[in-house]
């Protein structure tokens, strides 16, 4: 590890190189359920390193992976070589025409960029259920989907126009006129096989529309072959490839997406059903009256929620077979919405019901509607035995087939035991997911599961020729079944595609073409037993777009990963590695943590990783120093007035006798007492004083009373003199955006010193 780092050091600085035992450990884990440890993980700046990465690949033989959030579920974001972290130093984006279209970098979330695209009343098209934290690079080399995206709104379809970087170093674009005759003359065997290929599959009348009917319903099963369909130039071929192949056969560094409209109108019903083919036969007419999403849900995943406080008493009484419906319009006025619903409703009497259908326009009734059906997936995870991990699969088939096929899938969950099975998806477009728990620390368990997924593949792809993964990718997981899906003639098309642009197989290597028949039981990831916070986690990283030290050391899934290789080492008896990682885990898994619980508003099964490192922490202390942290905790305004002081006599000290003079007095303090802080020239005590609320809005209504923290409090004042109220009362925003919500108080503990953050949402409320 250490000779491939300072082998690194020739095109990348140090500091973006992690070769520690930490690092790579913590690194080895994405949401799949696969484990490879890497040589090294680099973090590049720019498409210059991103280029000296390939040419070390190549010279050094070495596979190269790049990785967003690593939220995908088939093991596509994991290696054994180079993994290129884009997470930090790829965030730009730029909306452009108006919001009909946005430029973006990899590492940005999809989260965010819909975010800053919602004053223009658009998104873009993929609405993955992760897009709070999966990012633009992993939406585009998976082409996401989701509920609401169905076929035509997926990545590959609103994409405009991309840059990326091939294997071979060269940088293009199909942005720039120019680039399509540079590919030409450059590329020149690499565009002649694409020319080839594309003729092919065109004069091949069977193998032309085997590819068409494949890609009316969601397919992401090997590379984009549609693409020698519907693009004449080898470039946009190359380009609209690169979407959905998964890293592994080259590097997007932009794209420049068309949006779609956000609509500002929406009505959503949770509708119930007998069975699960009455359930389907409503699929049609939904989505002929223009409903924009079509949930389904068996009563097993049902069942898993019913517990739920607020959940409808009827859901608990649904007979076995039951099955229901979350339906979703948007428009852009309720004129619409209403039309669209009255269509449905003129047939629904043809359709046999348990109760009649309702619909809410209630923005809090239908967050508690699709909360229900997001809950489904963590409901499974939380309750799973210790040592388990969750498999999130998705197929799919066509609607009218729907119904036989989940009914097929049951009869296996029985024959494998898998009693915890949960089916939900998104029916309007025949794709379901299914969720299974398993341990894989036995061979009778790993045999288990490969002979559950094949005899799944041979039901998907055999019986009902479908899809095997409609969104989530092939990754590992489905690699050695691809061409039981496709056959072996547009197969060994995409074995073409992928050797002519990555002649010596080093990027993302085994991923979505794989000559090993069993690389879907290869390399599997180990949970041990740790401790309930650990153990409970599924590594997905939702949780870590809200870490405040996810760019520092670690982030909440990193923490976690690096427990279970504690425990591991411990069982192996590695025991250098082990007081190795002890003490690295020190720092970047204890100290550095900030323990404010905001892991814990994303996490899918409410892991407060912050409680655990807090455990942790008072684990290490001794008595003596938790009873002096309890003290202060207990008089905590005495102490923080204390800081205040201190620090106000510290800026004392340095204006007398010069800025570092604080600087050079601890320094000397700290080699006769090793925990005295080191004075920082950026400290500045606050210009707070105590003083009564200070109400700065006057009228009738709810109230948002805003507190600055202490952190603020005590070193929140700035060079221009201003200061920080401690408390202020304000008229509740969100009393404006949803006029149904009706708090007593709301309150804002914010870390900026300066004015309240507008709301977009309602706050916490507190009776």
């Amino acid at each position: 590890m250490e000779a491939i780092g300072r082998a690194l050091e020739a095109i990348l600085p140090a500091d973006r190189i992690k070769t520690r035992l930490i690092d790579i450990l913590s690194y080895a884990a994405d949401a799949g359920f696969y484990h490879l440890e890497p040589k090294a993980v680099v973090q590049p700046v720019g498409e210059d390193e991103v280029k000296a990465l390939f040419r070390f690949s190549h010279q050094h033989r070495i596979p190269l992976t790049f990785r967003a959030a690593g939220t995908s579920l088939s093991g596509q974001s994991v290696t054994d070589g180079i993994l290129a972290d884009l997470s930090r130093h790829w965030q730009s984006m730029k909306i452009e025409n108006d919001g009909a279209t946005v430029r973006v970098q990899p590492g940005i979330t999809g989260g965010i960029v819909n975010a800053r695209l919602r004053q223009f009343g658009k998104k873009i098209g993929p609405d993955p259920a992760s897009i709070n934290s999966a990012m633009m690079g992993g939406i585009l080399s998976n082409n996401a989907s989701g509920m609401c995206c169905g076929v035509s709104k997926n990545s590959y379809h609103t994409v405009q126009f991309i840059r990326f970087i091939l294997p071979n170093g060269l940088t293009f674009t199909t942005e720039n006129p120019d680039d399509y005759q540079r590919f030409r003359e450059q590329c020149a065997e690499l565009y002649d096989t694409l020319l080839q290929l594309r003729d092919e599959v065109r004069n091949n009348e069977q193998v032309r529309e085997r590819i068409r009917a494949k890609y009316r319903t969601k397919n992401t099963v090997g590379y984009s072959v549609n693409a020698l369909v519907d693009f004449d130039d080898p470039l946009d071929i190359l380009a609209h490839l690169l979407i959905g192949a998964e890293g592994t056969l080259g590097f997007i560094s932009e794209a420049v997406m068309r949006t779609v409209p956000d609509y500002p109108e929406k009505s959503t019903g949770l509708l119930y059903f007998p069975d699960i083919h009455t359930a389907c036969e409503a699929i049609v007419p939904l989505t002929e009256s223009g409903a924009e999403a079509v949930e389904l849900m068996d009563r097993a995943s049902l069942r898993s929620v019913e517990h739920l406080p607020g959940i409808p008493e009827l859901v608990k009484t649904l007979p076995e077979p039951a099955a229901a419906l979350l339906v979703e319009y948007q428009g852009n006025t309720q004129e619409e919405l209403k039309a669209k619903k009255e269509k449905f409703l003129a047939v629904s009497g043809a359709i046999s019901l348990i109760v009649p259908p309702s619909f809410t326009e209630n923005p809090v009734e239908q967050a508690y509607l699709w909360k229900i059906r997001k809950g489904m997936f963590p409901s499974v995870g939380a309750v799973r035995q210790s040592g388990t991990t969750v498999i999130l699969e998705d197929i799919a088939v066509p609607v009218a087939r729907l119904g036989d096929a989940i009914l097929d899938l049951q009869v296996l969950f029985g024959k494998y035991g898998y009693e915890n099975a949960i089916i939900f998806g998104h029916a309007k477009d025949g794709n379901i997911h299914f969720v299974v728990t398993q341990a894989f620390d036995t061979p009778a368990e790993i045999q288990r599961y490969d002979g559950f997924i094949r005899e799944v593949v041979q039901l998907i792809a055999g019986k009902y020729d479908g899809a095997l993964k409609a969104e989530h990718g092939t990754g590992r997981n489905m690699a050695p079944f691809v061409e039981t899906e496709w056959g072996p003639g547009i197969y060994e098309v995409m074995k073409t595609l992928k050797s002519a642009i990555d002649p010596e197989n080093l990027l993302n290597p085994g991923v979505l073409i794989n000559a090993d028949k069993e690389a879907h039981i290869r390399n599997l990831k180990e949970l041990p037993r740790v401790e309930e916070e650990v153990d409970k986690c599924m590594e997905c990283g939702f949780c870590e777009y809200k870490c405040p030290s996810r760019e520092l050391t670690l982030t909440p899934r990193r923490r976690i990963v690096v427990r279970r290789a504690l425990v591991k080492l411990k069982h192996e008896n590695r025991k250098q590695d082990y007081r190795q990682l002890l003490k690295e885990y020190q720092y970047d898994g204890l100290d550095t943590c900030a323990v404010d619980g905001l892991c814990a508003v994303a996490c899918p099964v409410d892991i407060n990783t912050g409680m655990l490192v807090k455990r942790l922490r008072r684990e290490n202390h001794s008595g003596f120093a938790n009873k002096v942290a309890l003290q202060v905790a207990k008089n905590f305004n005495f102490v923080s007035k204390a800081v205040w002081v201190g620090l106000k006599a510290g800026s004392a000290v340095n204006a007398v006798f010069g800025d570092h003079a604080m600087t050079g007095l601890t320094k000397g303090m700290r080699k006769v007492v090793p925990a005295m802080p080191l004075w920082s020239p950026h400290l500045k005590p606050s210009s707070w004083k105590p003083s009564p609320a200070a109400t700065v809005a006057e009228g009738d209504g709810p109230r948002v009373v805003y507190f600055p923290s202490c952190i603020n409090r005590i070193m929140g004042g700035s060079e221009k003199g201003k200061r920080t109220s401690p408390i202020l009362s304000l008229p509740c925003p969100a009393k404006r955006a949803f006029p149904s919500y009706n708090p007593t108080i709301s309150v804002v503990i914010a870390a900026d010193r300066s004015i309240p953050p507008k709301a977009t949402a309602p706050p916490t409320r507190i009776p």
